[in-house]
């Protein structure tokens, strides 16, 4: 193998990393909104690379689910559906209890205390009106449950679904308390695993997933029910 070609596959690689940083940032912000139209030469130009690393990081967007195609074969930002978001909710419900379950009898106590600190650090946020970190810290908190019990696949299909999830709060409607609320709902479910109490915990899951947290609205518009 020449010296060119064993350096090429990581510089390649690199790029089309650095592309699906610039792209995923930009769905997950709504920069890109729902329905733009995402072209690799595009983005070579904005990123200032070939289009080659531009379009294989589209390929990994599609392949995440972020990118669809539209109706002139273009590349899209996805949009949601009222059914595709209860199926994401639905599978994301079903990890999240395997992690908690499993949370209540194996869970060492050194990774309660630092769900504890996860907890003081949303707090934080919350009082502080930082909307932007708490979404950080809450993503962080719910992955931690998983890893924390040594739940390495559901980790990391909690992981896969946090773009839809990030999507789906995209628009959404919240009032000044929400962050408190979202907090309150985080420290009942801590309280329940550090109590081995399986049962309260599964119930503060459950409130948890389907008021303040995910649950949107069925017409799809990212506004919560009345």
């Amino acid at each position: 193998m020449s010296t060119i070609s064993r350096y090429a596959a990581p510089a390649a690689g690199q790029l089309t990393e650095r592309a699906y940083d610039h792209v995923r940032r930009g769905i997950l912000t709504g920069e890109l909104a729902i329905g733009s139209v995402v072209a690799d030469g595009e983005i070579a130009e904005q990123l200032g690379m070939s289009k080659t690393p531009a379009r294989q990081a589209l390929k990994l967007l599609a392949q995440e689910g972020l990118l669809e195609t539209g109706r002139r074969r273009q590349l899209v930002v996805r949009g949601f559906t009222p059914e595709l978001r209860e199926e994401v909710l639905e599978i994301r419900e079903a990890l999240e209890r395997i992690a908690v379950a499993h949370a209540c009898r194996e869970m060492p106590i050194e990774e309660i205390d630092l769900l504890r600190l996860s907890l003081l650090r949303q707090r934080r946020a919350a009082e502080a009106g930082d909307e932007s970190e708490f979404i950080e810290l809450d993503e962080e908190f719910h992955f931690m449950i998983a890893g924390g019990t040594g739940l390495q696949t559901v980790a990391r299909f909690l992981a896969q679904l946090r773009g839809f999830v990030r999507l789906m709060r995209l628009g959404t409607r919240r009032d000044a308390g929400h962050l408190v609320r979202v907090l309150a709902e985080h420290e009942a479910l801590v309280d329940a695993l550090e109590q081995r109490d399986e049962e309260a915990a599964l119930a503060a899951l459950a409130h948890h997933l389907h008021t303040s947290e995910y649950r949107l609205s069925a017409n799809g518009d990212g506004s919560h029910p009345a």
